[in-house]
C-alpha cells in the first residue's frame, strides 16, 4: 500500500499560507532549498524544474493531491506538476487540463483507492481544509518549518478532526533557519 505524505512548508505559528493563500513570506533561498532539490525534486513545480534544469525520475511521489486554493494560487500554472498524476479536490472547479483530475465526491474514499494502487507515494502538497478532511489517511508529515510568524492565514489543518498522534522520526535544522521535521503514524 502506498503512503500519503503531507509535505508542506509552515510558519512557526502553524500557517501554510497567508490569508489570501500566498506564500511569498516563506524562504526560497538557502541551504534548505539545496536539500529539498536533492532529496525531493518531484515536489518542484514544472517551472522550477525547468529553471533549475531538473529532469530526473520521480524519487518519492508519483501522485500529487491538492485543495482548490493550492491549485489556484495566484499566477499558478494550469498543470503545475505534469511529471506527477495530479488531483485537485473541489466542488467548484469545472475546467482543468487533461492531466489534472478533479475529485468532487468522497475524498476519503478516493484517497483510499489511490493508496491501494501500486506505485510511489502520494504527496498532499497543500490545503489545510483538505488535510483536516483526510487526516485519517495521512501516514507521514514532512514539515518545513520556516522562521516566520504570520499571525493569521491558512492553518496546517483547518477544520474539525479527532486528536491524532504522530511519532517524531527526524529533524534537520538548516543555516537558513528552516527546520525540517518528519513524523509518522505510530
Amino acid at each position: 500500500m502506498r503512503k500519503l505524505t503531507y509535505f508542506v512548508a509552515t510558519s512557526l505559528d502553524g500557517f501554510i499560507a497567508d490569508p489570501d493563500g500566498g506564500f511569498g513570506d516563506f524562504l526560497f533561498e538557502g541551504d534548505h532549498m539545496t536539500a529539498l532539490i536533492e532529496k525531493f525534486p518531484d515536489t518542484l513545480p514544472a517551472q522550477g524544474r525547468e529553471a533549475l534544469g531538473i529532469d530526473v525520475p520521480n524519487r518519492n511521489f508519483d501522485t500529487v493531491l491538492m485543495g482548490r486554493a493550492t491549485y489556484q494560487v495566484p499566477d499558478g500554472l494550469p498543470s503545475p506538476y505534469p511529471h506527477l498524476r495530479q488531483y485537485v479536490v473541489s466542488r467548484t472547479i469545472t475546467d482543468t487540463p487533461d492531466d489534472v483530475s478533479v475529485i468532487r465526491g468522497d475524498v476519503l474514499e478516493e484517497v483510499r483507492a489511490l493508496k491501494a494502487e501500486d506505485g510511489l507515494g502520494i504527496w498532499l502538497c497543500g490545503g489545510g481544509k483538505l488535510a483536516a478532511a483526510i487526516l485519517p489517511e495521512i501516514d507521514d508529515l514532512y514539515l518545513k518549518v520556516h522562521p516566520i510568524v504570520l499571525g493569521q492565514g491558512i492553518p496546517l489543518f483547518d477544520g474539525a478532526f479527532p486528536m491524532t498522534r504522530f511519532r517524531h522520526v527526524a529533524s534537520r535544522p538548516f543555516t537558513s533557519g528552516v527546520v525540517s521535521m518528519v513524523y509518522t503514524r505510530p
